[in-house]
């Protein structure tokens, strides 16, 4: 077994524990970042911990000692593991091939891991990987908050609400929330005819403002706050542009963008 007594990880754990394994740091961690209660459901095994997220109930975690003849490994001993869950096959069959890495052991081998928590793999590693299968098993309303910030194209028209005046008084204003963005998004704002084309790069600062109004135009049921961060000029980024050159042919409500056209966008300011 190699000496890992010595780490300097990031994550809070720079000593491999007195007892060899990193069970008791990685009960930490979760418990820190996630509020993780450990379940304990098996009587005749009192130590094995299930990580379970609190709304569904879904496993993202378990802890356990096995028999390291189990996992092919020589030696008659026990040693401490993790299971959890990937979400990418090229990826996990690639994990299992490096040091510490096995098929899920008791799981679908297809898609969990069981890695060794002896010092083999880098704390810092295996807490990476807990929080991929944190996130892979979330429920469709935790991976919403959980996910990265997205880009969004959204629509401005400027026969119901006049935006260049608006960001003339104030860089921070209301705006119709659309489904699916979130604080800390990027929306640009496209300004329909007769400008047709983006004028604002702004940040998502505050969601889920309740807020209700409705009439033949126009249907609202939450606000959010964008803040103005960059300018642009009707030549820069017109809807003829957008259709030819990033395959945009229609800009009705909040919609994701292609990577070219994220690109040109920060590049291309005023």
């Amino acid at each position: 077994m190699p000496d890992k007594r010595k780490l300097n990880n990031g994550r809070g754990q720079d000593e491999m524990p007195k007892d060899g394994s990193y069970r008791t740091p990685l009960l930490q961690y979760v418990k820190k970042k996630y509020k993780t209660k450990p379940d304990y459901p098996w009587k005749g095994d009192p130590e094995s911990a299930v990580l379970r997220h609190e709304d569904n109930q879904k496993w993202y975690g378990l802890l356990m000692e096995v028999d390291r003849a189990k996992l092919g490994l020589s030696g008659q001993e026990r040693v401490w593991a993790l299971n959890v869950k990937t979400r990418d096959q090229m990826f996990h069959d690639m994990l299992i091939r490096q040091p510490g890495y096995f098929p899920g052991y008791h799981m679908n081998k297809e898609k969990w891991i069981t890695i060794l928590l002896d010092g083999t793999v880098p704390f810092d590693e295996i807490c990476g990987m807990i929080d991929a299968s944190y996130e892979s098993t979330a429920s469709r309303k935790k991976k919403e908050k959980l996910r990265p910030p997205k880009e969004w194209i959204v629509p401005a028209n400027p026969k119901y609400y006049d935006v260049e005046q608006a960001f003339e008084k104030n860089e921070v204003i209301d705006w119709k929330q659309g489904a699916g963005i979130r604080t800390g998004d990027t929306v640009y704002l496209y300004v329909a005819a007769p400008v047709s084309a983006i004028l604002y790069q702004c940040r998502v600062m505050e969601t889920d403002i309740p807020y209700r109004y409705q009439d033949k135009n126009l249907t609202m049921s939450s606000l959010m706050k964008i803040k103005l961060l960059k300018r642009y000029t009707p030549e820069q980024f017109p809807f003829g542009l957008l259709k030819s050159e990033y395959g945009i042919f229609a800009v009705r409500g909040p919609r994701g963008i292609p990577v070219s056209l994220s690109a040109a966008l920060r590049k291309d300011s005023l």
